[in-house]
């Protein structure tokens, strides 16, 4: 699948400010960088729960999905230090992620600012950026810190980013991988985009509703291949 629309399909003519999510969104899923974070942050549940694996795994996705982050999971129940938290789990090896010299002229090509607003720390989205070649691409990068730990999909995330960078969310463009990082910015009038892994893909380690792309009025547009769908614009 290289790009599709759901019946919300909504044109992007308007859009003057393009926001983009960072994990799993701007490189993609099937590199397997997450997987390292992913397997970190299960080791620190570990560490911070004395669980085992399997029961710390689990305690992992389901602060995940119901918290927005692991990490506001684990302050939230476990106090724990946000920033040790960051670091260690950031702590990887980064070659997995190609420089993508398509992706970084599409993304270069769009008329107007663009942003990445990431549950990830700044730290880790220079990191990525580096290796794709897009170091002076962005004109602002959102990050954790920044959202004051507060992810994605909660509003209050989306209403610190409009205001720190004077954003009109009905003349914005927001893409992620996950469906639910979509609704808020649906119900402010942003343009949205899902950007889902390759049709087949499929990873143990990776929950069912991570992987979902079943559309919705929130979604007005789903894509597998970035470069190909911001290529392909009117």
């Amino acid at each position: 699948m290289t790009e599709q629309s759901s019946p919300a399909v909504r044109s992007l003519s308007h859009v003057s400010d393009w926001v983009f999510d960072l994990d799993n969104t701007l490189y993609p899923r099937e590199c397997d960088l997450w997987s390292q974070i992913d397997v970190r942050i299960t080791s620190y549940v570990m560490e911070v729960t004395s669980l085992g694996f399997e029961a710390a795994r689990e305690l992992q996705k389901g602060y995940y999905r119901d918290y927005g982050t692991t990490l506001n999971g684990l302050m939230q129940r476990h106090e724990v230090d946000p920033e040790h938290f960051l670091k260690t789990v950031h702590t990887i090896d980064y070659s997995p992620v190609l420089a993508h010299p398509e992706l970084v002229a599409a993304i270069a090509d769009l008329p107007g600012r663009k942003f990445i607003l990431t549950n990830a720390d700044t730290g880790h989205a220079r990191s990525v950026l580096a290796r794709l070649g897009g170091e002076d691409l962005f004109d602002g990068i959102f990050d954790i810190c920044a959202m004051t730990y507060t992810p994605k999909p909660n509003q209050s995330a989306y209403d610190a980013f409009f205001a720190a960078h004077g954003i009109d969310p009905t003349r914005a463009a927001m893409f992620d991988d996950l469906h639910k990082n979509l609704l808020v910015p649906h119900a402010t009038g942003m343009a949205t985009v899902q950007v889902v892994a390759s049709e087949g893909y499929a990873d143990e380690r990776v929950a069912e509703w991570e992987l979902s792309h079943e559309g919705g009025p929130h979604v007005h547009h789903i894509t597998s291949n970035l470069a190909g769908f911001l290529r392909n614009l009117p």
